[in-house]
């Protein structure tokens, strides 16, 4: 049986999406709309939750990993931050909630799950913004994840360096 047949009609594999990168935007899409409402005191997590799961999308991602990424990012937002804000050029008011939503799934990813390679992760933020971001965000996500990367995973980075 090949994947078509299994999966018929997958709008994520039509697109070429995998279900984690799918499960990276919907995350993306809640991290977002937290960052946007985060003032209000009801339960964002759970209302983000209930209108991200009744898209379509939903349906065709990694729903364990979407719940991770998303939950993870935003219970750990203010360490995360510590992390990554050395290498921001603006302040935290400045940077636009998709970077900054980026960047904390991006952090969060790389700190959290090392199962997940640093390049792999770097790229996930790299397409996200490239989809979703401004014009040249995504270059700006690729500087400041790669220096957190060398950070939080610095026996990887070497590692890798010195097989290239």
């Amino acid at each position: 049986m090949t994947a078509k047949q299994r999966i018929p009609n997958s709008p994520a594999r039509a697109r070429g999406r995998s279900a984690r990168r799918l499960a990276r935007e919907l995350a993306l899409q809640g991290v977002y709309a937290w960052l946007l409402h985060s003032d209000e005191t009801l339960n964002e997590a759970g209302a983000i939750d209930a209108h991200i799961q009744d898209s379509d999308d939903f349906l065709q991602a990694d729903a364990n990993w979407y719940k991770t990424i998303l939950h993870g990012s935003m219970s750990q937002a203010a360490e995360l931050r510590t992390i990554f804000m050395p290498y921001v050029d603006r302040t935290l008011s400045e940077l636009s909630p998709i970077e900054h939503g980026i960047l904390l799934i991006g952090s969060y990813e790389l700190v959290n799950h090392i199962d997940v390679p640093y390049r792999v992760v770097i790229n996930e933020a790299v397409e996200l913004a490239k989809s979703f971001g401004g014009t040249d965000g995504f270059k700006f996500v690729n500087g400041v994840l790669d220096k957190v990367a060398a950070d939080v995973r610095s026996v990887e980075v070497s590692a890798a360096q010195k097989s290239i």
